[in-house]
């Protein structure tokens, strides 16, 4: 099972666990891109390594390490063929999440998410008379931008180096009137229970508060519904919330999630397999959906 470098007690000097997590991604982001743009030539190793800046030995532990996959199980998991095999049935996942009892605020998924959702008049506030909490925190996905409430996790951005503030003010602007308060030590809890695959126990499951309109709250908590390991379209999803011909406002919806991979948008694919937009980046979904085929490889 993949643990994050900041919980590794081998590594013991301060700041090094963020280092060594952040150090890992960049090296991963970059040969996900290579992987990408090459992956019907099915490059070596050694060509995805030189693209990483990194050595085929250093490349094999890092992704093991990692995702729990091989660098060639990895490209395998970006083909468009994965894609179209996460997509299978998806519409019965759904069925079947809501056959399961699965549509309200209990175990929703992997990560034993529940969640409870602002009222219209709270959000259309702009989050006025909030307190928002926020930390930055390294994950397997770049510098991790938190944002809690009281009442639980209200946000999750995603953040190449040297553009954390530019993410955070991304972030911002979807509550501007709310109160941001930087809290690293009060946020870092949460982010551990969202990147330490440990940590996500149906005993105590991660609280999320949505803030959106009611239609955006719907396709949020239809997402919460996909499991890891599979996909779905737009369409499946505005058909599940009984606007069938809503693809595109679903697909805005979807690119407005505050919550990102908890509340997992980066499963929402086109009909055809195709990974299209996310709003944190391509590369960044496709890192998501290959960690995640390791995560269920091992389990």
């Amino acid at each position: 099972m993949m643990t994050l470098a900041i919980h590794d007690q081998r590594l013991a000097k301060p700041g090094f666990h963020q280092s060594a997590a952040l150090r890992d991604y960049d090296s991963v982001r970059r040969a996900i891109a290579f992987i990408s743009e090459h992956w019907r030539a099915q490059p070596t190793i050694e060509a995805m390594a030189d693209a990483a800046a990194v050595t085929p030995d250093e490349l094999h532990h890092l992704f093991r390490r990692w995702a729990g996959l091989t660098p060639k199980a990895f490209m395998q998991a970006l083909t468009l063929d994965h894609a179209k095999n996460l997509l299978r049935d998806s519409a019965s996942v759904l069925d079947a999440a809501l056959d399961s009892g699965l549509s309200g605020p209990g175990r929703l998924h992997d990560l034993f998410v529940t969640h409870e959702a602002m009222s219209p008049g709270e959000w259309k506030t702009g989050g006025g008379g909030m307190t928002l909490r926020f930390g930055f925190h390294p994950s397997p996905f770049g510098t991790a931008i938190v944002i809690a409430t009281d009442r639980g996790l209200a946000g999750l951005a995603f953040a190449d180096p040297g553009d954390e503030q530019t993410a955070f003010a991304d972030m911002k602007r979807r509550w501007p009137n709310a109160t941001f308060v930087e809290d690293t030590d009060g946020t870092t809890a949460l982010a551990q229970r969202v990147f330490d695959t440990r940590l996500w126990r149906a005993d105590q499951p991660l609280r999320v508060v949505l803030i959106g309109t009611d239609f955006e709250v719907r396709v949020w908590e239809t997402l919460l519904k996909v499991p890891m390991g599979r996909a779905v379209s737009y369409s499946d999803i505005a058909s599940k919330i009984s606007s069938p011909k809503a693809s595109r406002a679903v697909g805005a919806a979807v690119g407005r999630n505050p919550v990102s991979f908890v509340v997992p948008c980066h499963r929402a694919l086109g009909k055809s397999g195709a990974l299209t937009g996310y709003h944190w980046g391509i590369t960044r979904k496709q890192a998501m959906l290959g960690w995640e085929a390791g995560q269920v490889g091992l389990h």
